[in-house]
Formats: C-alpha cells, sequence, structure tokens
C-alpha cells in the first residue's frame, strides 16, 4: 500500500542517491563508456574523470589520492585490510577489535578465529558504549597484527578514540584499520597527521549509489591485495573500474565536505529534537549511548516492555523508516550484540529503535515521529505480556 508521506529516518543503513550525484553519474552509462584501462584516447579520457573523483574523495578525508583504492563496498575495504596485514604478518596470529564492531570486522575475525586458529581481542565497552584505551594498551603484544576499531559505531552513533588509538599501535608497531564507514561526512575527518594506516568508508553511507567504496591505505605501509588479476588501481585492486560509481562518489564526497557544518548543526537539532520529545513524552526510555560522544545523525532509543519489530510495524504502517539495529543483521531475532556489550537490560534491548538522519531530514519529519510515536508504544505496551508494567504518559 503506497503511503501518502513517508518520513525516512534510517540514513545509517543506506541514503538517497543526491540529484547531484545521479545527474554526474548519467554520462558514464551512455556516452562516456570507455575501459579507463583501454591505450585508446576513449579509455584515456574516461580515466581523467576517475582521477578526479579520487581528489575529490582523498579531499573529503585529508588525504593523498595516491592513497585512496576504490573498493566495492565498506565490506570490501575491511576484508581487505584485514587480510593485508595477516599476509604482510604471517608470523603474527592476534587481532585486535571491539565487541562493537560491524559484521564486516567481527564476521572476519571470528572466521580467523574459528578456521585458522588466530587468536582475537575483543574489546569491551562501557554502558555508554564507549571503549578503554588502557585494555587496548594491555592486550598489545608481539604477536598482534592489526588492530581494527570503527571510528562510529553505527547503531548507536558512539564515537570512538581512534586517533588516540591509532598513536598507541604505532608505538607499539602494530597496523592500524578504521572502519569509518559511518564517521565519513558526518564529523571531520583529516588524515595528513594521523597514525591511521587503513580506513574504511562506504558510497551509500553519504549519498553516494550502492556497490562502490573506498580502502585508504597511507603511503608508505606494506601492502597486500585482496583481489587478484589485472593491473587495477595500480595493483592494488584487481577488476574493471565502476566508472560511473567512482564519478559518483567523488561528488558525493564534494558534497559532504560542503555539508559537514550542516550534519553538525542543523541534523544535530532534529536529532535532540526527536530525543528531548520521546523523553518529554514516552515514560521508561532510555538514550543508548546518550551521555558519550556520538555522530550527530544517530539516535538509538530503547522502549522497555515492547519489541522492536512491532514498533517498527507500526511506524512503518504510518511511513515512517527506521530500524532495529545494523541493516547487516536484521534478519536476527536475538538483541543487538551492541546494546548487550553495553549491558542494557533485555527488557530494554529488545526495544531499541535506531533513527538516523540526513541533510534531507526535516523539522517536520521529527514532528510527525512525534505525533505518531507516543500511541503506538501505548499500544503495544497495553498487549505486552509485561502488561503490569508502568503504561507511558499521554
Amino acid at each position: 500500500m503506497k503511503k501518502e508521506k513517508i518520513v525516512y529516518l534510517d540514513n545509517n543503513a543506506t541514503t538517497k542517491v543526491a540529484l547531484e550525484v545521479a545527474r554526474e553519474m548519467k554520462p558514464f552509462f551512455t556516452d562516456l563508456y570507455g575501459n579507463p584501462s583501454s591505450m585508446h584516447y576513449f579509455g584515456g579520457k574516461v580515466q581523467k574523470y576517475s582521477d578526479i573523483a579520487r581528489s575529490k574523495v582523498a579531499n573529503l578525508l585529508g588525504a593523498k589520492p595516491e592513497e585512496i583504492i576504490f573498493t566495492s563496498c565498506g565490506t570490501e575495504s575491511d576484508s581487505t585490510a584485514i587480510f593485508s596485514a595477516i599476509k604482510i604478518n604471517p608470523q603474527k596470529k592476534h587481532i585486535i577489535t571491539t565487541s562493537v564492531e560491524h559484521p564486516g570486522v567481527l564476521n572476519v575475525c571470528r572466521y580467523l578465529e574459528s578456521s585458522k586458529g588466530y587468536k582475537i581481542t575483543y574489546l569491551k565497552v562501557d554502558t555508554e558504549g564507549r571503549i578503554s584505551l588502557d585494555e587496548l594498551k594491555n592486550a598489545i603484544n608481539e604477536h598482534t597484527a592489526i588492530i581494527s576499531i570503527m571510528w562510529a559505531n553505527n547503531e548507536t552513533g558512539v564515537v570512538f578514540p581512534v586517533e588516540e588509538a591509532a598513536k598507541i599501535a604505532k608505538s607499539r608497531n602494530v597496523l592500524f584499520h578504521t572502519d569509518a564507514v559511518q564517521a565519513a561526512g558526518k564529523i571531520p575527518i583529516d588524515l595528513k597527521n594521523s597514525k591511521i594506516d587503513m580506513l574504511s568508508i562506504s558510497g551509500h553511507k553519504i549519498h553516494a549509489p550502492k556497490g562502490i567504496g573506498v580502502l585508504y591505505v597511507r603511503k608508505g605501509i606494506m601492502f597486500s591485495p585482496f583481489l587478484l588479476g589485472g593491473h587495477q588501481e595500480k595493483g592494488r585492486r584487481a577488476g574493471t573500474e565502476n566508472v560511473p560509481y567512482i564519478v559518483g562518489l567523488g561528488r558525493a564526497a564534494e558534497l559532504a565536505e560542503k555539508n559537514l557544518k550542516k550534519e553538525n548543526s542543523y541534523v544535530k537539532k532534529l536529532r535532540d529534537k526527536l530525543e528531548q520529545g520521546v523523553l518529554k513524552t514516552i515514560e521508561n526510555v532510555r538514550i543508548n549511548g546518550g551521555r558519550a560522544e556520538r555522530l550527530p545523525n544517530t539516535s538509538n532509543i530503547s522502549f522497555e516492555y515492547v519489541e522492536g519489530e512491532s514498533i517498527l510495524m507500526f511506524l512503518s504502517e504510518k511511513g515512517i523508516c527506521a530500524s532495529s539495529g545494523s541493516a547487516c543483521t536484521s534478519g536476527s531475532l536475538d538483541p543487538s550484540h551492541v546494546l548487550l556489550s553495553m549491558r542494557v537490560p533485555l527488557t530494554f534491548a529488545h526495544g531499541s529503535i535506531r533513527f538516523s538522519f540526513s541533510v534531507y531530514n526535516t523539522e517536520e519529519d521529527v514532528d510527525f515521529v512525534l505525533k505518531e510515536l507516543p500511541a503506538i508504544i501505548k499500544k503495544l505496551r497495553v498487549i505486552s505480556p509485561f502488561s503490569d508494567a508502568k503504561s507511558p504518559s499521554g
């Protein structure tokens, strides 16, 4: 059934492709379709546009163009970083990550742990979702091949101290990677003077299409390709370059850099208005990670005594799009591994909803959610097995 109004608040799962991005991509499907690896002029002409896009992505990250490798997605970038580290350090069988990483990192580590004999240290988080740098220092040993810590959590928006963590890694001569998929375009990233060795981003989180990502590899570090074959990306990632999407990502990176101040003022204002409205109108609610440094666009809210899937269903009927956690784990009925790691009580964890904003959202979107959500929670609590619990106000 077609909804009269769609309020899209699931931007951490994916974003709409910006019109400016779609327009910039179009000629590369129909007119400028040459293979950039070809020797003829037509192919070389296309290569020029890929180089321009590479520079735009580098500018967003404060990197050098030659440090940018185009991939298919953030998950490929994560895998490439980790597998590169263990290939160039075959004698080192220890990896450090966190208990709240995205599956793109966690599942690689679990595979290496269960099938290849690697020892993985999963750094704990506190009740606000923050890691301890002291725990990181104590976990590093002579067998550590790589440390992979996300820049910002995809479910709660909690920002991790990756710059400090990278300095700790460098002082111990250990490679450092960060999954910055959620952070890029929302908070400033400047890799010029950073100790970060590798960094992953994904196009569809910053209004580029799905199917394009980036792995930043700091100039001078040893690197082993994940995909073998042709000489593309200077031998660092085989496969014919996805030029339309590379061009689109370049334009999206340009827009993201331009909108950084808007993300940290306008978008944050929308997020805060939603949280304040929810806390005012609904009882037995908690903002997960609310006292930690967070991305300006992300709010993870737990509603006690109800199931998140039911909340999402009723929201969807009203045309409101949100999520109960990572889109990559949405098929699971188990509580979020992130919230469990934060020791959120099960009665809250099961009723957690992530609202994630973009520059395309409006105050009217927030007003609509605040109009519909209290009644939804009240209705669900009435039919909940915990119906004797304290009812929400309003």
